[in-house]
């Protein structure tokens, strides 16, 4: 296991020290952050962490390390106001611990307020339509089974929680200017703070972040991603961005683009997998040539992201089903696709 980086300091121009808490998230090794933005107002948390595994005690651990590094004394209790970046459990699963601490209203987009405070509805909800998509992906029965025991693993020990006010594109508060910026997650928003911009998951340093269609729910996708980047490309002037997992980004701009490119490719591929493959094929199988040596949790994200990508390919004309008279005879087929001549 990696071990856990210190936290650091940013300071914006604006005048905001950001201190940027590591955290381990879930227990392989997949790691992320929590912020403490001090000079925004009331002492403000974004995000909590998942809540699972050593993510409190990592938070915790967090808050020592700003008095031990930096000379400024900083506890959970003192934060003031919590907002969390959008509603994946890796976000947010940490706020029932972070409220045994501080009374702090929490803040959220209002498209994803229901996730935290409507949490159990919320999943099945996604459960069923998850479900739909199964079927229309071609999943067989027995790894539908264990592609929904995945799915509901990290879900189980989340409970609703009360959140105080909603959050709304464009938003200046206290000197932080909310972008909203759907795609990854519907509710998702970034927060600028004069010249360095937290960038949740919306822009990573390394990976580009994970897409899931549209079908499953709204406001996700690719074509709301991409006009995300494109949206983040008119804000000038960004000096450092602060993304939920990897590095500082030192290159909004670059990154936006190489992001773009990245999911371009991942069109072309499809394209490619089909005109080679010579006959209509639906998304799981598309997901298997793309992904061919993913296992575990991994085979989900990879067929959500086929999916994603097949979903933006039909939407933009480039993909027509080719059994068309069984998806209209029969309640939920499996859709076969094929390119467009």
């Amino acid at each position: 296991m990696n071990p856990i980086p210190p936290v650091e300091r940013f300071t914006s121009s604006s005048g905001v020290d950001i201190y940027r808490l590591p955290m381990l998230l879930f227990p392989n090794d997949f790691s992320g952050h929590a912020f403490v933005l001090d000079g925004a107002g009331p002492l403000t948390l974004v995000d909590t962490g998942s809540g699972i595994g050593r993510s409190n005690d990592d938070l915790a651990a967090g808050f020592a390390q700003i008095g031990e590094r930096f000379g400024k004394s900083i506890a959970l209790s003192d934060i003031e106001r919590i907002i969390i970046t959008h509603g994946h459990i890796d976000h947010f699963g940490g706020l029932p611990f972070v409220k045994t601490h501080t009374e702090a209203p929490v803040g959220i987009h209002e498209l994803d307020r229901r996730v935290l405070t409507n949490y159990e509805e919320r999943v099945i909800v996604a459960t069923k339509a998850l479900g739909i998509f199964f079927d229309r992906a071609g999943i067989p029965n027995p790894q539908r089974d264990s592609l929904f025991s995945m799915y509901g693993f990290a879900k189980r020990h989340v409970t609703s929680i009360d959140v105080d006010f909603s959050i709304a594109d464009e938003q200046i508060l206290d000197g932080m200017e909310f972008i909203h910026t759907p795609g990854h997650c519907p509710g998702q928003v970034c927060i600028r703070l004069g010249d360095i911009l937290l960038s949740a998951d919306h822009v990573l340093s390394r990976t580009t972040p994970h897409q899931s269609p549209e079908s499953i729910t709204h406001y996700m996708g690719l074509d709301h991603y991409a006009d995300s980047l494109r949206k983040l490309l008119r804000f000038d002037g960004i000096r450092l961005a602060l993304g939920s997992h990897e590095d500082a980004i030192h290159d909004l701009y670059g990154r936006i683009h190489a992001i773009r490119a990245s999911h371009n490719r991942k069109l072309d591929r499809i394209r490619r997998i089909m005109r080679e493959n010579g006959a209509p094929m639906n998304v799981s199988q598309i997901s298997a040539a793309m992904y061919p040596d993913v296992e575990g949790y991994h085979v989900l994200l990879a067929i959500e992201e086929a999916g994603a990508h097949v979903e933006y390919l039909y939407q933009h004309g480039h993909l027509a089903i080719a059994n068309l008279r069984e998806f209209e005879a029969e309640p939920n087929p499996a859709i076969l696709y094929q390119l467009n001549q």
